[in-house]
């Protein structure tokens, strides 16, 4: 919280874990040691001071974090809340509570906000300001810009998908920045993907663009991929510990068969690191999967790079180089030596991140209007 005595004029705000804008752990003046209160995570507190404040809001189907920008991408706080099982107009009036608070905070600090940018997982539609959000019960069509303008008043409020934030975060302050085309593959619970081309994220005639769990990779068609179509039935963090299942043998009695509980996609990464053939198999397999994607994804946009971020990519990172080999064996060839495959350079920020540039950049645009 902000120190309010005119001795100590600069704000007091959470600062993050992570590198950025050279703030580090190690850094003797930042901290940075997550904690939670009352199921909100906090970040130690850090004196700084602001010429410009955005908030930046990223809602997954767990959580919600919210954080504190200045217009140069520097993220100076974050919160952490949990949604334990909220759904329809709770979470709505969550994200409005949480707004409200930093907004008094900031403006107690004389440091107001002037603008927000949230961030949703599944589709925001741009001309009613409701979203699709197939994680959160009742958000089928949630009024949610309605909902938020009640306790933002005045101030800009840009809202967009997931897979749209996370491309324009790594175009603000991650691993896109100078890009006019780059593509991020969020590969987690399911598979999406934010495209960058020409300078504008691509949406779709009906905001669905970037639905790349749905794209057709083998053949012939299996019922099993109705639900999220044959890439993501596969090759995301919930199916790979199902393919892990469909491929165990009868008679097999290695780790994965000893996991206790519900098998999920670390215990599979696990399983590889100590050589278990089943494992072996299914992150081949998935090896594969992520380098036709990624070669049908080259070869359609001619990007200038191609980030895997997500969950997923934790663990898979460090596949990179064999995804690299099999998109070289399917992409365009002269795509191919132009594309640069990397990592997310921002991690589980990358949409927070993507909220911050909305509200920035929805700022940037009402002053050209005005």
């Amino acid at each position: 919280r902000g120190v309010r005595n005119a001795e100590a004029r600069s704000s007091i705000l959470l600062i993050s874990t992570n590198v950025y804008k050279g703030f580090t752990a190690r850094d003797p003046f930042s901290f940075g040691r997550p904690f939670l209160v009352q199921n909100r995570r906090l970040n130690i507190l850090k004196p700084f001071t602001l010429d410009m404040a955005v908030l930046g809001i990223d809602l997954g189907g767990t959580k919600l974090a919210t954080a504190v920008f200045t217009e140069d991408g520097s993220m100076i706080g974050e919160e952490v809340v949990l949604l334990d099982r909220r759904g329809g107009e709770q979470v709505g009036d969550l994200i409005a509570e949480r707004m409200q608070y930093f907004l008094d905070e900031q403006s107690l600090d004389g440091d107001e906000i002037r603008s927000i940018g949230i961030c949703v997982p599944g589709i925001s539609y741009q001309e009613s300001g409701t979203v699709w959000a197939p994680n959160i019960p009742g958000w089928e069509n949630y009024p949610l810009l309605a909902t938020l303008k009640r306790s933002a008043g005045k101030l800009p409020v840009a809202i967009d998908s997931d897979r749209a934030c996370y491309i324009l975060g790594e175009l603000w302050e991650g691993a896109a920045q100078g890009c006019t085309d780059a593509i991020f593959v969020a590969v987690g619970t399911g598979i999406g993907a934010g495209i960058l081309s020409d300078g504008r994220v691509l949406r779709g005639a009906f905001e669905s663009a970037g639905a790349v769990g749905w794209m057709a990779l083998e053949r012939p068609y299996f019922d099993k991929f109705d639900d999220c179509g044959n890439f993501e039935t596969y090759a995301s963090g919930a199916g790979i510990p199902k393919l892990a299942i469909e491929l165990m043998a009868a008679d097999y009695t290695g780790q994965l068969r000893r996991t206790d509980g519900e098998l999920i996609a670390n215990d599979v990464f696990a399983a590889f690191d100590s050589g278990d053939e089943v494992a072996q198999a299914v992150v081949a397999r998935c090896i594969e999967l992520w380098g036709m994607a990624a070669a049908n994804l080259i070869s359609l946009f001619n990007p200038q790079k191609l980030i895997f971020g997500g969950g997923v990519f934790g663990p898979a990172i460090r596949f990179l180089p064999e995804i690299y080999a099999e998109a070289k064996k399917w992409a365009q060839p002269v795509a191919m030596k132009q594309v640069r495959i990397e990592p997310s350079s921002l991690g589980n920020h990358a949409g927070l991140f993507g909220a911050g540039f909305l509200a920035m950049r929805n700022l940037e645009q009402k002053a050209i209007a005005e």
